[in-house]
């Protein structure tokens, strides 16, 4: 609603809150002031066309009816509103189809008869009507098939995506199409972990057959996820999936130095998650108790007041050194800096070491 409020360029007049200083009054009387940070896309002026003119009440009444929830009269009136792309004296196409895009599915998301088609429609006609939003648009498409459970139809969505290229690449475009990369992965991923688990819980299927797909899945995503470490960033999800992958088919030593480097690289933002997969994986495979105190020990100068500092206390107690026993005092200490930990530390430490 935002957006349509300041398409619609709503003035607001600014007005002092003591009210007696005659100054003031006289320099804004007869004067609307708006704030300058918007720019409105709608002003009614002298020159407007009759065209630009029903557009903007057009926008108004789209903008009445969905503050008041009436999505059908609001879906009726869309309807008709993209005709504004066709002013040829329109300088500011570019945020008309911004407003249409976000407008459109705001109001297909909360009508009652909405079906997946119309979003089709709607993402399609869009991703055509400019190269600017081609990416977004198919990243936001492939997103709604995925809530819709059909990841099938988003992979090939972001395949094609993946594949377009219009004149000479930006740097914003680049990023996108990472990031769609990265998306059409993980639903390969989606894709392998539903096949492992018909595979798991069906003897009846051909599990040459069934390995076989899982593993072509597997090669595809992994391709992505691995050439994601070459992009700092926080990608969590992306790293689960192919850690995952990676110690179904037993390549732990990988996996380990997936998570090492998404733990410890300094390219990478600091990240308390990166060292909590860490540690657990080092956890579900044995690891010795001093590589665990290391992994903990990055941890607690992230987030002191993380959880897992009281295994971190646990380890050190387990090791019987008076230093170690000293420092698990000090982070038992900080930890009652926080007030989450104040009433319950006690009985949480009590939990624990039962």
């Amino acid at each position: 609603m935002d957006d349509l409020e300041e398409h619609l360029g709503l003035h607001k007049h600014l007005v002092d809150d003591d009210g007696d200083s005659s100054d003031n009054s006289s320099t804004l009387r007869g004067k609307k002031l708006r704030l300058p940070l918007v720019q409105p896309m709608f002003v009614e002026t002298k020159k407007e066309t009759g065209f630009t003119q029903s557009c903007r009440m057009c926008l108004e009444q789209i903008r009445e009816a969905m503050l008041h929830h009436r999505w059908q009269e609001a879906a009726e009136y869309m309807a008709c509103y993209p005709q504004i792309l066709e002013d040829k004296a329109c300088y500011t196409t570019k945020q008309y189809k911004e407003l249409i895009w976000r407008a459109s599915t705001e109001i297909l998301h909360h009508h009652p008869k909405s079906t997946i088609e119309d979003y089709n429609i709607i993402y399609e006609r869009l991703k055509h009507s400019g190269f600017k939003l081609y990416l977004k648009v198919s990243l936001e498409h492939s997103f709604h098939l995925m809530l819709q459970g059909k990841f099938e139809d988003a992979k090939q969505h972001l395949a094609a995506a993946e594949s377009w290229r219009y004149g000479k690449e930006s740097s914003a475009q680049i990023q996108r199409t990472k990031l769609i990369q990265a998306y059409r992965s993980l639903l390969d991923f989606i894709i392998w972990s539903e096949k492992k688990v018909v595979l798991s819980n069906n003897n009846t299927v051909d599990a040459l057959s069934e390995n076989q797909s899982m593993h072509n899945y597997f090669r595809q995503a992994s391709v992505n996820l691995k050439g994601i470490l070459s992009n700092p960033g926080v990608w969590d999800p992306f790293i689960l999936s192919y850690v995952e992958m990676l110690e179904f088919y037993e390549d732990y030593e990988e996996a380990l130095k997936v998570l090492n480097d998404y733990a410890f690289d300094n390219s990478f933002p600091p990240n308390p998650n990166a060292h909590v997969y860490l540690y657990k994986y080092l956890q579900r495979h044995g690891a010795p108790q001093k590589k665990l105190i290391h992994v903990l020990k990055n941890l607690q100068l992230l987030v002191p007041s993380h959880e897992l500092m009281l295994e971190y206390t646990s380890l050190l107690l387990q090791s019987e050194k008076q230093k170690n026993t000293q420092k698990a005092l000090g982070i038992v200490l900080e930890m009652l800096d926080f007030a989450c930990w104040r009433n319950n530390l006690d009985r949480r430490l009590g939990e624990h070491h039962q």
